[in-house]
């Protein structure tokens, strides 16, 4: 038991540790500040600065 454990965990350990951090840290910092802010930022803007210009005039 001792052997298949010591030999087990440090395979398991080491992976788990190196691809969720490189995989998940990444995709939840980049993905969502560049997908969500860009667009809550440009399409309210754009979308609802003109109806406001437009509606006035008409």
């Amino acid at each position: 038991m001792a052997t298949t454990k010591k030999a087990a965990a440090p395979k398991k350990a080491p992976a788990k540790k190196a691809a969720p951090k490189k995989a998940a840290a990444p995709k939840k910092a980049a993905a969502p500040k560049k997908a969500a802010a860009p667009k809550k930022a440009a399409a309210p803007k754009k979308a609802a600065a003109p109806k406001k210009a437009a509606a006035p005039k008409k």
